[in-house]
């Protein structure tokens, strides 16, 4: 399915894409054709497993280090990336972390992590890609990984609520002010999926009941890299400023979960 606007992206950087979504999303843009940045923070043997498989593909796979905690390194790493894939189309923004810390407990060294990791690193990751898309003037796509905790907080995760909001209204701006770019900006914001993250790496999450979703599970990551890699591609030509959340109807549950929780175990997170 083609756009409208004549892009037609060769090149990609997903960041953290070293398990997880990441991992998912750079297998699913090498399937649509990309040649694909992947970066990793602490799991260099992952980065390496996701870009064999990029190159299984016959996509070319390239691996840098990315510690979105460096605020003044970050950029330097995305234009190393697309310099080396010879320019930049399509920036998914993935890496991530979360503290599991409730508010009252949170230390400012906690907060200030997660903050640079999630949404302060994010900005410079993101600006250098949009720089280099603007420079080129072929148009392109941003995609942002949030969660569905962009639009509704979890008790015991003030930092990475705050992060993943602000990540949501950044990306928005961002649709604002690159539109006469011909790049779209847009979020991703999964619920649960089974993924290291939330210690389901090997689990099938088809066989995991989870009443309060109403699909009735946990997500699979390569179901958010689908939706993703529409996001990447020329077909959502016309999709710029949205948060599209991949959360099996978690997000819809609303007074109806809350009608329906009979104890008080929810406060503790």
């Amino acid at each position: 399915m083609e756009g409208t606007t004549g892009f037609s992206p060769s090149t990609a950087i997903v960041t953290g894409s070293d398990s997880g979504i990441g991992r998912a999303t750079a297998v699913a843009l090498a399937k649509a054709g990309l040649d694909v940045g992947i970066t990793w923070h602490s799991d260099q043997q992952g980065a390496e497993e996701t870009a064999e498989e990029v190159r299984s593909l016959g996509r070319r796979g390239i691996v840098r280090q990315l510690d979105t905690t460096d605020l003044h390194g970050a950029a330097a790493v995305i234009d190393s990336l697309a310099e080396d894939l010879g320019g930049l189309d399509v920036f998914v923004n993935n890496a991530g972390t979360g503290d599991a810390t409730k508010f009252l407990d949170l230390d400012i060294a906690t907060w200030t992590n997660t903050l640079d990791t999630n949404l302060n690193g994010a900005f410079v990751c993101l600006q250098a890609a949009a720089r280099r898309m603007v420079k080129a003037g072929n148009g392109g796509r941003i995609v942002a990984v949030t969660s569905v905790h962009e639009f509704q907080p979890r008790v015991g995760a003030a930092a990475y609520d705050a992060s993943k909001h602000g990540l949501g209204g950044l990306i928005k701006t961002m649709a604002l002010e690159l539109a006469e770019f011909g790049i779209t900006a847009n979020s991703v914001a999964p619920g649960e999926i089974a993924t290291p993250m939330t210690g389901q790496e090997d689990q099938d999450p088809t066989t995991t009941d989870r009443p309060g979703v109403p699909l009735g599970r946990p997500g699979d990551a390569r179901e958010v890299a689908t939706v993703i890699a529409f996001l990447a591609s020329p077909a959502s030509s016309y999709v710029t400023g949205a948060s599209w959340a991949v959360d099996g109807g978690m997000l819809q549950m609303g007074p109806q979960a809350g009608s329906h929780i009979t104890g008080h175990d929810w406060r503790e997170g």
